[in-house]
């Protein structure tokens, strides 16, 4: 019989993609008022993987990571892709979006995003909302699934995420338990 245990904490990563680059400081700023400071930076990523969003956003699209100090409970990405929603609104023009973001966390052995579009491995969390998995961790390094988009596949996230990783197992060290243990309820 298995025993039900608790989530771990886990370290919430957004990944945002532009089409204006002079876009990221307001974006950050707005994230950084909900969910607090700034931890680690994505270096620029050239998007080009697919056409999808040339007829919103435009071309020349370009993708940049955010990673968050505070520890979040896993159960809060739903909450979180609502709430990202939003802000993807605030700079939209009219129906164009400007920012795409994409919310997800970090553990040590995956890495989760959330949407609003159901699919075969997608499992629904709420609110409309889906936990993508999205890469999980073996050999060394989060490899990716048939069904992971080709930026989260690239070489270049996958050694981000290592620093984020490294950075997530630095954060749990820190940690006392008592805030541990309310992550996890």
């Amino acid at each position: 019989m298995s025993h039900p245990q608790p989530a771990k904490p886990a370290k919430l990563v957004i990944g945002l993609l532009l089409n204006n680059k002079d876009l990221l400081p307001g974006v950050a700023r707005d994230l950084e008022a909900v969910y607090g400071v700034i931890d680690l930076i994505s270096p620029w990523m050239e998007f080009n993987y697919t056409d999808y969003y040339t007829p919103e956003m435009g071309k020349s699209l370009c993708r940049r990571v955010l990673v968050f100090r505070e520890l979040i409970a896993q159960l809060d990405l739903a909450r979180i892709k609502l709430q990202t929603n939003e802000i993807e609104f605030k700079y939209a023009h009219g129906v164009q979006r400007c920012v795409n973001i994409d919310p997800g966390y970090l553990l040590y052995e995956r890495f989760v995003l959330a949407t609003g579009k159901n699919y075969s491995h997608r499992i629904h969390i709420g609110h409309g909302i889906y936990a993508d998995l999205t890469l999980i961790y073996q050999q060394g390094a989060y490899q990716p699934l048939p069904w992971t988009y080709p930026d989260y596949a690239d070489a270049i996230m996958g050694e981000f995420l290592m620093q984020v990783r490294q950075k997530y197992s630095a954060d749990i060290k820190g940690m006392p338990k008592t805030d541990i243990t309310q992550l996890m309820e």
